[in-house]
């Protein structure tokens, strides 16, 4: 009987993802978004190779240049190649937002669980701390971490992913206090199966799809995080490139009528934020068509 019930529970995850994969192919504006995302990090990833530049040495002698054949997208105020920079600071800003949407994810699913699995007063304390963190204002919180530590690539995706969790962690928490009261679990502790691994062999996987959606806009809010802060002077340490640093220095220019050291990095952070919304949005719209077919 446990040898059937474990064999049920791991064929339905590749089944539910078959469905949820060919809903989502059904979904222009999800594919969309998708194919956004693969242009956007073959350009950041695969473009400073075929088109290195110089960004690490300023260049007086060619500051705020505009468009032209040499530097399409024209230099900024340090002589930096503007199209070079946005493509390192892509790279930073992927990196950082992919990695905090998985960390973040990984401890709200974590915490999410074991609270709504565990109830009583374990469940009440532990949401306690999420719904403290939760009125603390997030924005100012990362602007004094910011101040009292260097930011790194590490330590920026530390940081930002321990005020990222709190929204999964309420999330899977409601999806397992659904759940557990489902047969298959009644089934796996009649059979002595342990909390652990109820938790982790059976509520976790089946929200999985619950987990990915959250994960995909947990990328694009790690991006706009990061970038505000970078904005307001708190990312990471020059020559270091990322989209929020150029947007505030391309700022100070703008009335000069230096508008492309503003304009193309604003338009890459729009694009790249709103390609993860569609995928996620589309994601969500597969899954639940597939629940209410079963």
């Amino acid at each position: 009987m446990s040898v059937l019930l474990e064999r049920e529970q791991a064929q339905a995850p590749p089944r539910a993802a078959a469905s949820t994969l060919r809903e989502f192919s059904r979904h222009r504006l999800g594919l969309t978004g998708l194919t956004l995302i693969v242009l956007i990090a073959l350009f950041c990833f695969l473009g400073p190779l075929i088109d290195p530049t110089n960004q690490t040495q300023v260049n007086i002698a060619i500051t705020n240049l505009g468009p032209s054949g040499g530097h399409l997208l024209g230099t900024d105020d340090n002589g930096f190649d503007i199209l070079g920079r946005l493509m390192i600071g892509g790279r930073d800003s992927l990196e950082i937002g992919l990695a905090v949407a998985v960390l973040a994810t990984f401890l709200g699913v974590v915490w999410g669980a074991v609270a709504g699995f565990t109830g009583g007063a374990l469940d009440a304390l532990m949401m306690r701390i999420v719904d403290v963190f939760l009125a603390l204002p997030a924005i100012f919180v990362l602007i004094y971490l910011a101040t009292v530590i260097t930011p790194t690539v590490p330590m920026l995706i530390i940081v930002i992913s321990l005020l990222s969790w709190l929204g999964p962690a309420r999330l899977i928490r409601g999806e397992t206090l659904s759940l557990k009261t489902r047969e298959f679990v009644e089934s796996a502790r009649s059979m002595g199966a342990g909390r652990t691994r109820i938790i982790f062999r059976h509520l976790i996987p089946n929200t999985i799809g619950t987990i990915v959606v959250n994960a995909t806009f947990q990328v694009a809010d790690a991006i706009i995080i990061l970038a505000t802060l970078s904005f307001l002077g708190f990312g990471l340490a020059p020559p270091a490139a990322t989209w929020g640093g150029m947007l505030s220095s391309g700022t100070t220019y703008l009335l000069d009528g230096y508008w492309w050291e503003v304009y193309p990095v604003g338009i890459m952070i729009m694009l790249t934020v709103i390609s993860f919304n569609l995928v996620g949005d589309a994601l969500r719209s597969a899954i639940d068509v597939r629940l209410r077919e079963d």
